[in-house]
C-alpha cells in the first residue's frame, strides 16, 4: 500500500498541474487575444508579446509533463529496486537458513553416515545457489559499469549452448533431456564471457518460467538473407509472455507479477544483461510467442549473432 499512495502523490499533482498551466494558459490567450485586438489591431508590439508568451507558456508546459514524466519513472525504478532486494534477500536469507539447520543438527547429535551424506549434498546445493547468485550480482554489476572482457575470441556458439544447457540442467536438478540443443557446428568470432553469459541467462529464464515439467529447445539456423550471421533460438513450453509485455521485460529489476505471489527464484536483472550485452556485442534480440510458430504455448527468445565464421556446409 506504501508503493501504490507514493505513486499516486505524483501522479495527482502533476495531472493537476498540467490542467491548471493548460487552463491559466486558455484564459490568458483568450483575454489577451479579445483585449488586443480592440485596442491595437494594427500594433505589431502586441502580437510580439503574444507569440513570446505563448512560447514560454508552452514550454512551462513541456517543462510539467517532463518532470511529470521523470517522476512517475523514479518512483517505479525506486519500487522496482525494492522488489529487487525483496527477491535478493529471500535468495540469500532461504540457503543460509538452510545451511544453519543443518550444520546445528550435525554438531548437536550425532548422525550415521548416510544422514551425513544427505546433509552434505543438500549444503554443497545452497553454496551452490549462494555461488550463482552472487555470481549474477556481479556480472550484472560489470556490464552495467561497462566493463569489457579481454578481447574477441573464435569459438564454437553449438558447444557454448551444450554447455549452458548442461550446466542449467544440474543447477536445477533437472534431466539432461530437459534443455535440447538442436544445432549444427557454428562458429562465430565475439566476446566468449559475455556471450556465455547472454545465453545461460536465457536458458536459465526459460527453465524457471517453463511449463510443468519444463521442456527448453535451443537451435540455431542461418539467418535469411544475411550473410555471416544467424539465428539462435531458446524456446519454452511456459504460459508466454503478453505482446505489450515484451519490450517492459528487459527493463533492470523488472519482474512480472506480484513479489508476494512470485513461486519462482530470481532478481530481474537476467534479461537486463540479456538487453545490455546484446547490445555490447552487436547482437539483437526479439521476442516471439511459440503460438507463432507451432501452435501451442511458449516464448520464443531469437538472438541474431552477427561474426559468424564458419557455418555447417548444407547452410
Amino acid at each position: 500500500m506504501l508503493e501504490r499512495r507514493s505513486l499516486k502523490a505524483p501522479v495527482t499533482l502533476g495531472v493537476v498541474l498540467i490542467v491548471l498551466v493548460v487552463i491559466l494558459g486558455a484564459i490568458w490567450a483568450l483575454s489577451n487575444f479579445i483585449g488586443g485586438f480592440e485596442a491595437s489591431k494594427r500594433s505589431g508590439v502586441f502580437w510580439a508579446l503574444f507569440i513570446i508568451g505563448s512560447f514560454l507558456l508552452i514550454s512551462i508546459l513541456a517543462g510539467v509533463i517532463a518532470y511529470f514524466t521523470l517522476t512517475v519513472k523514479a518512483v517505479r525504478l525506486n519500487q522496482r529496486q525494492s522488489n529487487f532486494i525483496d527477491s535478493v534477500t529471500h535468495e540469500l536469507k532461504s540457503p543460509i537458513a538452510s545451511l544453519k539447520l543443518y550444520l546445528q543438527t550435525m554438531s548437536r547429535r550425532s548422525v550415521d553416515e548416510s544422514q551425513q551424506r544427505d546433509f552434505h549434498r543438500i549444503m554443497l546445493e545452497d553454496v551452490e545457489r549462494l555461488d550463482a547468485l552472487i555470481n549474477h550480482l556481479l556480472d550484472a554489476a560489470r556490464i552495467d559499469r561497462g566493463n569489457r572482457t579481454e578481447g574477441e575470441e573464435t569459438f564454437r556458439l553449438d558447444e557454448l549452448l551444450q554447455q549452458c544447457a548442461e550446466a542449467a540442467c544440474m543447477r536445477y536438478r533437472l534431466p539432461r533431456e530437459t534443455v535440447a540443443v538442436d544445432c549444427q557446428p557454428v562458429t562465430i568470432q565475439s566476446e566468449l564471457v559475455q556471450v556465455e553469459i547472454l545465453f545461460r541467462n536465457l536458458i536459465d529464464n526459460a527453465i524457471k518460467y517453463g511449463g510443468s515439467p519444463p521442456e527448453v529447445v535451443a537451435s540455431i539456423r542461418p539467418a535469411d538473407g544475411k550473410e555471416n550471421q544467424v539465428v539462435v533460438s531458446i524456446m519454452d513450453n511456459g504460459p508466454g509472455i503478453p505482446y505489450d509485455k515484451r519490450r517492459k521485460i528487459f527493463g533492470r529489476f523488472v519482474r512480472l507479477g506480484s513479489e508476494l505471489e512470485r513461486s519462482t527464484p530470481g532478481t530481474g536483472l537476467g534479461l537486463h544483461l540479456v538487453r545490455t550485452i546484446s547490445k555490447a556485442i552487436g547482437a539483437t534480440v526479439r521476442i516471439r510467442g511459440r503460438r507463432e510458430i507451432d501452435g501451442v504455448d511458449g516464448t520464443v527468445f531469437e538472438v541474431i549473432m552477427k561474426h559468424v565464421v564458419e557455418l555447417p556446409a548444407e547452410a
